[in-house]
């Protein structure tokens, strides 16, 4: 069943100009980064990492765009109720939807294999590093969709839940950032800088992205995206009832 919602889902999202504008988007701001932003040719090494680096800002804007129909939209038009009264778990509609989201990010990454192709064919990178980054770049993506899910499902409007989703989604990302770590330094114990920290999406896919793959990285994602989950399941839970 979770296949089955998965399929639809994926069907909607290249039925509307939606799929195609996010994709290009992706693609051409992707390059942007690397290129000029990233000084891809001024750091004179073979490796994608200005691509990765500003990953986490991309999503923060790109992935709401996403996440904001998958169960607003259902809301709006009225068909969440069709979707409830089927023989259809509430688990597998939110699994399925996510997957959906999911895959075509996953699609919108492997687009950018000529970038991988131009960095080989320049030098002789750690492919390793670079596999291991577009992983951590994926899961980070998960975590991003798992919240934007669930924000969708807690209201009709999909530009409230892409603020929501943005507001969010900045909250864990800039938690790690340089300028609220040394903010917090400055009067905060150490431990709860820490604290701060490991909350962050900045400090777990900067870690996988050099090639570090460490287990509490990837449960890290695992756990964030298991958990919007499951509020995301609640939350509908609680607007069926």
């Amino acid at each position: 069943m979770i296949w089955i919602i998965c399929r639809r889902e994926l069907a909607s999202y290249f039925a509307t100009p939606l799929a195609y504008v996010f994709l290009v988007m992706f693609l051409i701001l992707s390059g942007v980064f690397t290129f000029y932003l990233g000084g891809f040719y001024e750091r004179g090494q073979a490796d994608l990492q200005p691509f990765f680096d500003y990953h986490p800002w991309l999503y923060l804007f790109l992935i709401p765009a996403v996440s904001m129909r998958l169960w607003a939209e259902e809301r709006k038009s009225g068909t969440i109720e069709l979707l409830l009264t089927l023989p259809v778990r509430l688990r597998d509609a939110v699994f399925g939807k996510f997957f959906a989201a999911w895959g075509f990010t996953a699609l919108a990454l492997g687009l950018t294999f000529p970038l991988w192709l131009t960095v080989n064919w320049l030098g002789d990178p750690d492919n390793g590093v670079i596999l291991a980054a577009y992983l951590g770049s994926w899961l980070m993506a998960g975590a991003y969709l798992a919240i934007g899910e669930c924000l969708s499902a807690a209201t009709i409007n999909q530009v409230i839940a892409f603020i929501l989703t943005v507001v969010v989604c900045f909250t864990f990302t800039a938690a790690g950032s340089p300028v609220v770590l040394d903010a917090f330094y400055r009067w905060a114990p150490g431990w709860l800088v820490d604290g701060i920290a490991s909350l962050s999406f900045l400090t777990h896919f900067h870690a996988i992205s050099r090639g570090v793959l460490d287990l509490k990285d990837i449960l890290f994602f695992t756990v964030m995206i298991a958990a919007w989950l499951t509020a995301c399941a609640l939350v509908i839970e609680q607007k069926k009832g």
